[in-house]
């Protein structure tokens, strides 16, 4: 297996050299050559699987230069009960008739994101000692991502971590997850802007190839692949445990910001996985929800991105996108590469025309909105009605969800993190604070380590640049 650039880099590259590289030098994103198609006799074989096994097979399509017993002992090591809580990894709970919620945020920081961070941190520290080398991961979060990349690395040898979030946008409980975290390897920067301002540095560092190779920045962004392959797994499971066996096709929900989450549905239909449609649940920041409806790609300004009470979704320039695009676009890496290129940096964004945009619905996409008046009624109705306190980004996929569900379709929402993330918007749709696990008690209040800059590129390199032992 062996992957190349959305933008045209054709230089086939192993999984480990991208692994640690994130971003492609010409500034695309890494796709596989192919995506290894899935049949159904395999499908029967992986049923009775554990989380962990599952994880192995699947992500051993992708990754071939790394021995098969080290990567399934990574496999166990990580998604395990000590680290998830239980055996199940992602237990699937019923709703109502037709819809489920997949449980992925069991992992140390209460969210989906921890289902992949905690591979890739296993992965940074096993490829790093293999090579005896060192890495500095440049992030940018607008929430769950910063403090499952933080927990994921604390303590790993080899790794630095720098992550941009924006100041203030952020819930307090997510906050001091962050800024409370004091291991030394681990550096929270407090951006005064909007989450895309956070991203663009991202991008802008990465793209500054002299800079990126002379400290050996990487990447814990969704645009790394390990990233988003990981997320594919969580899919194969989900229909498992809906279907009884066959190959009946199941529809996901999928609260979405940066189209990470729902892009690894994506490969895992690409590969072979009976889904018939994926259900993109966006908030008032809703240029993916645009994009479907019309074909028009329109990214916003920080002036026009909303502060919301679902805050990792209020995102207006969603990177994982342009791996979706790519595939929409057949491949065609050179149109791709000046949609994201000059369209997206002059004009603010895209518009495709009918016949591009019909293959949407050949790939199961659709979507659809959700405000905070929706997330306070939605979450108020699933506690009374059924005793089941979700967040508030699992309350726009559920809202979308039963908006957009077919008489007999079954649709799987995928929960993205624990309501005690968020307590200020359950006390206000339910009038109680959610429970919260005993060794987070208090969080708000312990000491914080954060430095608070500008969104300047030069400012960050400097930062990253004085801690760099080399």
């Amino acid at each position: 297996m062996r992957y190349v650039s959305t933008r045209g880099d054709a230089t086939p590259r192993a999984f480990c050299e991208i692994l640690l590289e994130g971003l492609a030098p010409d500034g695309g994103l890494y796709l596989p050559q192919r995506y290894p198609q899935v049949d159904q006799a395999t499908l029967s074989r992986w049923r009775a699987l554990s989380y962990a096994d599952l994880a192995f097979e699947i992500l051993s399509l992708y990754i071939d230069d790394i021995p098969a017993a080290d990567l399934r002992a990574l496999c166990r090591k990580v998604y395990s009960s000590e680290v998830f809580g239980s055996e199940v990894i992602v237990p699937l709970r019923p709703l109502e008739a037709g819809l489920w919620i997949e449980g992925l945020s069991n992992g140390p920081t209460l969210a989906f994101k921890d289902m992949a961070m905690q591979l890739l941190g296993a992965l940074f520290e096993y490829e790093l000692a293999r090579r005896g080398e060192r890495l500095n991961i440049l992030g940018a979060t607008s929430g769950d991502t910063g403090s499952a990349a933080e927990y994921a690395m604390r303590g790993k040898r080899g790794v630095q971590v720098f992550m941009l979030s924006p100041q203030g946008r952020m819930s307090p409980f997510q906050q001091a997850q962050m800024y409370s975290l004091v291991d030394a390897n681990i550096h929270n920067l407090a951006i005064e802007g909007v989450f895309d301002d956070c991203q663009d540095i991202v991008k802008a560092v990465a793209g500054d190839l002299a800079f990126k190779r002379a400290h050996r920045i990487g990447s814990v962004n969704s645009i790394n692949w390990a990233r988003l392959v990981a997320q594919v797994v969580y899919y194969f499971a989900g229909w498992f445990q809906a279907t009884r066996g066959g190959d009946a096709p199941v529809s996901f929900a999928v609260p979405s910001g940066n189209f990470g989450n729902v892009c690894a549905g994506h490969v895992a239909r690409m590969m072979g996985l009976p889904i018939d449609r994926l259900i993109v649940a966006t908030n008032e920041n809703d240029v993916l929800d645009e994009f479907f409806k019309s074909g028009r790609y329109r990214v916003r300004g920080a002036a026009e991105t909303h502060e919301t009470s679902s805050p990792s979704m209020d995102i207006s320039k969603a990177s994982n996108f342009e791996r979706f695009v790519c595939d929409l676009l057949q491949r065609d890496t050179a149109r791709t590469r000046a949609l994201f290129g000059p369209l997206l940096a002059h004009e603010g964004g895209f518009t495709l025309d009918a016949t591009v945009m019909a293959r949407c619905a050949q790939f199961g996409f659709v979507s659809g909105r959700s405000t905070h008046a929706d997330r306070l009624a939605t979450i108020r109705e699933v506690w009374q009605r059924h005793g089941d306190l979700i967040d508030p980004h699992t309350a726009d996929g559920v809202k979308v969800a039963r908006d957009l569900r077919r008489p007999d379709e079954t649709v799987i929402a995928l929960e993205t993190a624990l309501p005690a993330k968020f307590a200020e918007t359950i006390v206000e749709a339910i009038g109680t604070a959610p429970a919260r696990p005993a060794a987070l008690q208090g969080l708000e209040e312990r000491p914080r380590r954060v430095t608070v800059l500008p969104a300047s590129v030069e400012r960050v390199k400097a930062l990253i640049a004085a801690h760099d032992p080399a």
